[in-house]
């Protein structure tokens, strides 16, 4: 176990993580301490408390705005696969129809060729 002292609203906290988690612990820590400044530039000093808990819900905001995103992402997603799915059947369908096209001229082309060729003509 890896421990990392992170600075918060000016103040240290060390803090344990997972061996290499070091420097994203880190950039977590200065992130919310992002959150704190903002705060603190908005509304002055009305406590570490209060600030912390008001970035807390600044960040579950944000967090749920980026689940309503992933979510609406998610379901174009899904609308683009199956229109692909339903291209790509498409796509199948007139390979087989035109393979059997093909297929057709040319046994009519070989039919034409065995009537051209026979001794009679």
């Amino acid at each position: 176990m890896a421990h990392v002292t992170v600075t918060i609203n000016g103040k240290a906290y060390r803090m344990a993580c997972d061996e290499g988690q070091e420097a994203h612990l880190i950039s977590l820590a200065d992130r919310f301490n992002e959150y704190i400044g903002q705060l603190r530039e908005s509304f002055g000093e009305i406590g570490d408390q209060r600030l912390t808990v008001m970035a807390g819900v600044m960040i579950i905001d944000e967090m749920q705005e980026l689940e309503k995103r992933v979510r609406s992402l998610e379901a174009d997603i899904t609308v683009l696969k199956a229109s692909r799915d339903d291209a790509l059947g498409k796509i199948r369908d007139n390979d087989g129809d035109m393979a059997r096209r093909l297929t057709a001229a040319a046994e009519k082309i070989e039919a034409i060729t065995v009537e051209i060729n026979k001794p009679d003509h």
